[in-house]
């Protein structure tokens, strides 16, 4: 039996390092002559940097002074390939939600300023290739931040310039690009997110709750996101909103629109990274065990889980999701085509399922493949 493992981070409880290791242990535990293979995954969200570090230890770790979503002094780091100028940065490592408690999130003043200074700082250490992983962003500014950072001015009715955070959108009136461009560098952004900017499954409506956004200021921040769209169609103006412009909250549409970043889906750049068609190719994978922590209607947006499941159908291996919490009903997860085991169940607490969730998840898996030998998915 060869096992693929290869989940992705559960969050607010353990890292997808964390969680490969926890399958790891269920598996070995159930029968040690089983063959694993790990992979550390990363929708482009909280871990591309592990995910890219696990594959390629040679690249410099590059410690820079930034600010995080409120604008407070932080360090953080981002990976560089001296050969070919690349740098990879992740949008969460100065801009996530797990750089703020519970208490303090509020996308209505975060930025992704912090985030714009890694840029800056990968920039002028001579990157010209930047790839941008999304995901786990504390922000719904649009990218604005990063923009700012970046010498963009965004101007009010006056002629003034504005901070860049999210409730600061509707005031936008005009936009000054920087006298020098960047024609010469290459920016990706890496994500596995389709939700478009605006509408009832764009950024807005679909994410910003999880961000500290109460049900009164979605509107304002909807219409900010609104009027970012409008007003940049004055620079562009055959520029329309695109599946994945939603991603970590509008990122990838100021990205796009304003540094020419292309799109990649986080699943295929991961995929590619770790040569893992080489290896389904080459090597009989009997079973995928992937997760994530929650499971929702969200997860059919193409988010990582989707990505995954959908290749793994073209190489017709069946695949088990392990997650702590799942919102999918039984007609949904025939749709995603996986069968679906979340650690938490009516005799344990959602508490006590991430504060346990290392034990669980192996726990699970231990169990996950009793029932897997005894009547094998199809």
């Amino acid at each position: 039996m060869h096992i693929l493992v290869i989940p992705d981070k559960f969050k607010d409880s353990l890292t997808a390092n964390q969680v490969v290791k926890a399958i790891s242990r269920g598996i070995i535990k159930f029968n040690k002559t089983y063959r694993i293979s790990e992979v550390i995954a990363s929708d482009g969200g909280d871990g591309f940097i592990d995910a890219i570090f696990q594959v390629h230890p040679d690249f410099e770790i590059i410690k820079t002074k930034t600010v995080n979503p409120f604008g407070e002094s932080i360090s953080a780091y981002y990976l560089f390939d001296p050969n070919d100028k690349t740098a990879y940065i992740e949008l969460a490592q100065a801009s996530g939600l797990e750089l703020l408690r519970e208490s303090e999130r509020d996308c209505n003043n975060t930025s992704t300023y912090g985030s714009g200074l890694q840029i800056k700082h990968a920039i002028q250490k001579g990157a010209k290739n930047i790839y941008i992983g999304l995901g786990g962003s504390a922000t719904n500014d649009g990218g604005t931040g990063i923009l700012r950072a970046l010498d963009f001015k965004f101007l009010d009715k006056n002629n003034i310039s504005l901070s860049t955070k999210g409730d600061n959108l509707s005031k936008i009136a005009g936009i000054k690009t920087p006298e020098q461009g960047f024609k010469d560098i290459n920016f990706y952004t890496v994500n596995d997110v389709n939700n478009l900017l605006l509408g009832k499954q764009g950024a807005t409506y679909t994410y910003a709750s999880q961000k500290g956004a109460k049900e009164k200021d979605l509107p304002l921040l909807e219409k900010g996101m609104s009027n970012l769209l409008l007003i940049s169609k004055v620079l562009i103006p055959d520029l329309k909103d695109t599946p994945s412009f939603g991603a970590a909250g509008g990122t990838c549409f100021g990205l796009s629109s304003f540094l020419n970043a292309k799109i990649i889906s986080g699943t295929d750049f991961l995929f590619q990274l770790n040569k893992l068609h080489n290896l389904l190719n080459n090597s009989h994978i009997d079973l995928i065990i992937t997760g994530e922590g929650k499971i929702d209607e969200q997860t059919l947006h193409g988010k990582f889980i989707a990505g995954i499941t959908a290749i793994a159908k073209t190489y017709k291996i069946p695949v088990i999701v392990i997650c702590g919490i799942s919102k999918l009903n039984k007609k949904s997860e025939k749709e995603l085509g996986v069968t679906i085991y979340p650690i938490k169940t009516e005799k344990i607490s959602l508490k006590e399922s991430m504060e346990n969730a290392a034990k669980l998840i192996e726990n699970k898996t231990f169990t996950v493949l009793y029932e897997f030998k005894i009547k094998p998915l199809t």
